[in-house]
């Protein structure tokens, strides 16, 4: 892929590694869809699509890109699978060492099996916040457990596996879920309360890993497997802003963008549903700093107004 110089197309004051709070890393990786394929152009896409999106956000009164966003080189390996998550957990593994907030887009979300791996090793007692409409249970799929399919066994195995979405899977991956702490599209639909029981049912920390195909296809289209029936805009904004203000998220990705050149408003979603998941993550961070610019400029006026009273009264 095309490497863009910053993300959004930010100054470079705020996208340099040091003083970035936020890492991005892009995973062109398409190896093991089934279906449809084209993941591995969703990362550009999706910067494309945010070099042309505004950066003040109106629910949270913040430009959060201020909060510094480093663009990390995408990762671009592609020999086998597991070469793949390999290198994605070595790289995001790094980061958190470095005391980043990490963020990945894929790739398909087979890309996740080493995000996952890296924060689980890094935080106790995680939660991994699953929202697809796919289970992606399967120890193994086409010969292979680094497949899209198996994207969160592991997870399974190892962490606190919160799904959410759900309404595509295969029989065999029934008996692997802790159905009380799945939440099917089908049963979220009638149920008021399905977000408050998804949030009671996390530990302190919290990862989330989105699949894009987790909205409904009216919305994004341009995913490999698009599912009808699944969520609107803003029920997942409700509900992630729920989760980042009453959970701890420690990092995020966002995969499975598959886009098509003649309709980019699959791409614009991807890169609106990144800025704002940052928004809801940083948004008291950057009321705390408004606060202190406020309270120096009112210093600075202070200081100066005092200057003024001295020389009336010489």
């Amino acid at each position: 892929m095309k490497h863009s110089k910053t993300y959004a197309g930010i100054s470079e004051k705020y996208a340099g590694y040091e003083t970035s709070k936020i890492v991005l890393i892009p995973v062109p990786y398409d190896g093991t869809s089934t279906w449809g394929k084209g993941a591995d152009k969703g990362p550009e896409a999706f910067l494309h699509a945010s070099e042309n999106m505004e950066l003040y956000d109106i629910e949270t009164d913040s430009e959060i890109y201020k909060q510094g966003i480093h663009l990390a080189a995408p990762i671009t390996e592609n020999t086998s699978p597991e070469a793949m998550v390999s290198a994605v957990h070595d790289a995001v593994k790094e980061h958190i060492k470095r005391n980043k907030f990490v963020t990945l887009f894929g790739g398909e979300h087979s890309v996740s099996i080493g995000t996952l791996r890296a924060f689980n090793e890094s935080f106790d007692n995680l939660t991994v916040l699953h929202i697809d409409a796919h289970a992606d249970l399967r120890k193994s799929y086409e010969g292979s457990p680094y497949n899209h399919a198996c994207a969160v066994y592991e997870a399974n195995q190892q962490a606190n596996l919160i799904q959410v979405g759900i309404r595509s899977m295969d029989r065999s991956e029934r008996s692997l879920m802790n159905e009380e702490n799945v939440f099917f599209a089908h049963e979220m639909a009638t149920d008021d309360y399905w977000m408050d029981a998804a949030i009671e049912a996390m530990t302190d920390q919290v990862f989330i890993t989105f699949d894009l195909d987790a909205f409904d296809s009216s919305l994004v289209p341009s995913t490999g497997t698009p599912e009808p029936g699944g969520l609107l805009w803003y029920e997942t904004l409700e509900f992630l802003k729920k989760v980042f203000s009453e959970k701890n998220v420690v990092g995020f990705d966002i995969v499975e963008l598959c886009p098509n050149p003649n309709d980019k408003s699959s791409d614009f979603l991807a890169a609106k549903l990144y800025y704002k998941m940052l928004s809801y993550k940083f948004e008291t961070e950057h009321q705390e700093e408004d606060i202190e610019d406020y309270a120096r400029d009112f210093s600075t006026k202070s200081t100066s107004n005092n200057q003024f009273e001295e020389y009336d009264e010489q």
